[in-house]
């Protein structure tokens, strides 16, 4: 049931990039960003305010009293902080290499996810786990090795693809970690609140417009907080009670098969056969390292998580 779920996070998050299409008609990117960021924030305050007035209405289930330590703030900040990193660098890299390169380096998350959560987390992965996680990274770059280029010229740009990929990884091990004590939506309100201070000065200096000047604007702008940041990217947060982050972020590289395929079917790209056995691949290889020991923590299968307790 959670891995369908889940399946439905993967879906929202892959229509980030027809909604950023979109948006980017009427503000620029980095408006986008910070748009998307405080109507995040807004979304998930009003959600967390009406179940506290619930909780204090109802005699059955009080609100949970979860106190935030300094390490816990320090794990919010840097949870905040490496999303940002990882968004900068993912965008610029996309001014200095060509966007199969950016694509291609960017997929390698499951494997720093992977080594993070043994090194620092203490997860155990196995051979079968392994196996599968490489047949889903070579998947998914098979679908834009085509267009893969090598230069000197375009250096930088991959090696701040690459360095995204090394800070989203971060951004999931950090949640995990911070999965332990609080809800997915606690986490979430915090980190796109503190991702809109650090995104405000960029944008300030960097656009000459801030908010969409129309109904049509707001749209993309509005869906792309609500669908992607808030209902995805909760989705993720409540499955790493259960899921590692090196099996979320294999999971995750479902993404560009659903985002070429909409892209196929809306803006009428290319959809090529290499691209349809890439894509088998990659399912086979989720498929594989979901069966393998290390997509499912220890103390998930010992202990369901329960929707109504405080660590939702």
């Amino acid at each position: 049931m959670l891995l369908c779920l889940l399946l439905v996070g993967v879906f929202t998050l892959s229509i980030a990039a027809i909604l950023i299409r979109f948006s980017e008609q009427y503000i620029g990117p980095n408006a986008t960003v910070f748009n998307r960021f405080w109507i995040a924030t807004a979304i998930f305050g009003v959600w967390r305010g009406s179940k506290a007035i619930a909780s204090q209405l109802s005699r059955d289930s009080p609100a949970p009293n979860n106190t935030y330590t300094l390490s816990d703030i320090l794990l919010l900040i840097l949870s905040a902080t490496v999303t940002s990193i990882s968004h900068i660098s993912w965008v610029w890299s996309l001014t200095q290499t060509n966007v199969a390169n950016a694509n291609l380096l960017h997929n390698l998350t499951p494997i720093f996810a992977t080594f993070g959560g043994w090194l620092l987390l203490g997860h155990n992965f196995d051979k079968r786990f392994l196996i599968g996680m490489f047949l889903t990274i070579g998947g998914a770059i098979a679908i834009g090795i085509q267009d893969f280029q090598v230069a000197n010229e375009q250096l930088i740009g991959d090696g701040l693809a690459l360095f995204s990929a090394v800070f989203y990884a971060a951004n999931f091990l950090v949640m995990e970690k911070l999965r332990d004590k609080f809800s997915a939506t606690s986490i979430l309100f915090w980190s796109c609140f503190l991702r809109v201070f650090l995104t405000f000065p960029i944008v300030f200096f960097t656009e000459k417009q801030i908010f969409p000047s129309s109904l049509e604007g707001w749209i993309p702008v509005f869906c792309l907080a609500l669908f992607c940041q808030v209902i995805g990217s909760a989705i993720l947060g409540y499955s790493l009670k259960q899921f590692s982050s090196g099996f979320i972020s294999l999971f995750l590289l479902l993404e560009p098969i659903i985002t070429t395929t909409l892209a196929w079917v809306i803006f009428g790209e290319h959809l090529s056969f290499f691209n349809l056995l890439a894509f088998v691949v990659v399912l086979f290889g989720i498929y594989i390292a979901k069966s393998g020991r290390g997509s499912e923590k220890e103390e998930a299968k010992l202990v369901p998580d329960t929707v109504g307790c405080p660590n939702e």
